[in-house]
């Protein structure tokens, strides 16, 4: 259904990775995701967690209460693949 990876140790603390099926999405999985990780932020002791997401994520996150902080490029840079 879906997974993320909490970064606590990163400063500043980040969510580095979230994924949710595409047959579970807008179905409340993703809110159940970031409410654990902000569980979990909070029994580590964090104040906030930093969010790098898709600009198509953009509404899910404003939906979860983050505030956008500024756009950054991809680092590091990205590398494409293909197989033939």
């Amino acid at each position: 259904m879906g997974f993320y990876a909490l970064l606590t140790e990163a400063d500043p603390p980040e969510l580095d990775l979230a994924f949710v099926a595409d047959d579970t999405q807008g179905k409340g999985v993703g809110r159940l995701l970031v409410d654990h990780m902000l569980g979990q932020a909070r029994e580590a002791g964090l104040a906030g967690v930093r969010v790098t997401s898709h600009p198509t994520a953009e509404g899910f996150c404003q939906r979860m209460g983050a505030e956008r902080v500024g756009t950054v490029g991809p680092v590091p840079p990205k590398v494409t693949w293909e197989r033939p």
